[in-house]
């Protein structure tokens, strides 16, 4: 208990202004008593120092490294996790594309046979209601044509009569 008062009384009697300083004299070479104080001072502090200041203060940094380091790899875990993902992401959405194009590939030309087909259909249709429509006005003017042609006959003396006035037979 003696050895801390004294080396603590020592410390200030270090540090305290010396009397050969207040007059203005600058001694350089060191009175040796006084290097001694310092040197046991020295060793008596540092194992305190070390003990309550040190030690703990490194554990303290170690601990801090420790958990900077784990963190560090714990983000490049996640990174590399986060970039299989990404990947994993873009290879689904890439197979999604290239099967929703080959669906829409089959979709329009199930649509372009379907259209074709109905095309071919109604132009068909329409070929038969054009080719029934002809028969029809052909048959329709020949009955026309016979018709006109027994009618053509008397009018025609009827309009030569009325011109000239006379019956032509």
């Amino acid at each position: 208990m003696h050895r801390p008062v004294g080396a603590f009384a020592t410390a200030i009697g270090l540090l305290a202004p010396s009397a050969a300083h207040a007059a203005g004299a600058l001694n350089i070479i060191p009175e040796p008593w006084k290097v001694v104080q310092l040197l046991v001072l020295f060793v008596v502090l540092v194992p305190v120092l070390n003990a309550l200041l040190f030690q703990p203060l490194l554990l303290v940094l170690d601990e801090r490294e420790k958990r900077i380091e784990g963190a560090r790899t714990r983000a490049r875990d996640l990174a590399s996790q986060a970039g299989a993902l990404l990947a994993r992401h873009d290879d689904a959405i890439r197979q999604a594309r290239q099967v929703a194009h080959a669906e829409q590939v089959q979709l329009v030309e199930q649509a372009r046979g379907t259209h074709r087909a109905t095309v071919g259909d109604a132009r068909a249709a329409a070929e038969r209601d054009v080719s029934s429509a002809r028969a029809e006005l052909t048959r329709v003017a020949d009955g026309v044509r016979a018709s006109l042609g027994a009618e053509a006959e008397p009018l025609a003396r009827e309009i030569a009569a009325r011109l000239l006035g006379r019956s032509a037979s």
